[in-house]
């Protein structure tokens, strides 16, 4: 667990799964639209996240989750950094941030060669996050998991 700003980050907990759909439902609601993909990884995070050898993470400050983000295993070393919101209470904060270098952190102990994300160019600032952590823009595949991505990012570790 790592604390910066009285916000801890701590590893999934069943009680906490209504926070990460919540979270990354109102995110999605606010710049796009829930898509079915979306609600298979949001509504059964345990059976499709977890159970998959994916990860959870939140970050809580005091007894609130102020943001969460997944670690979905694609295959052995690579990873899809998916799910990251914060609450609108927390955001300015830079909280995304510390969930970003937690991430990046936690990826290099795994020993895992890689981790990609599906974004949206209309998201700037996020873009700019994933930039400035090491990430780089790859080819988008044409059958995208999701309708809404229109860039592929990917870190090398």
């Amino acid at each position: 667990m790592e604390t910066t700003q009285n916000i801890t980050i701590i590893p999934f907990d069943p009680k906490y799964a209504k926070n990460f759909a919540d979270l990354n439902v109102a995110w999605l609601e606010k710049y796009f639209v829930v898509e079915p993909h979306d609600v298979d990884l949001l509504e059964r995070c345990e059976e499709t996240i977890i159970n998959k050898g994916g990860y959870i993470f939140f970050a809580k400050s005091g007894e609130e989750i102020a943001g969460t983000f997944s670690l979905i295993n694609v295959r052995k070393g690579v990873y899809e950094l998916g799910k990251m919101a914060v609450s609108p209470k927390y955001q300015g904060l830079r909280i995304g941030q510390q969930l970003m270098t937690f991430c990046l952190n936690f990826a290099r102990e795994q020993h895992w060669s890689s981790l990609i994300l599906y974004s949206n160019t209309i998201l700037e600032n996020a873009i700019h996050i994933y930039r400035k952590y090491g990430f780089v823009e790859i080819d988008l595949e044409e059958n995208s998991p999701y309708q809404r991505s229109n860039i592929k990012m990917e870190c090398i570790l």
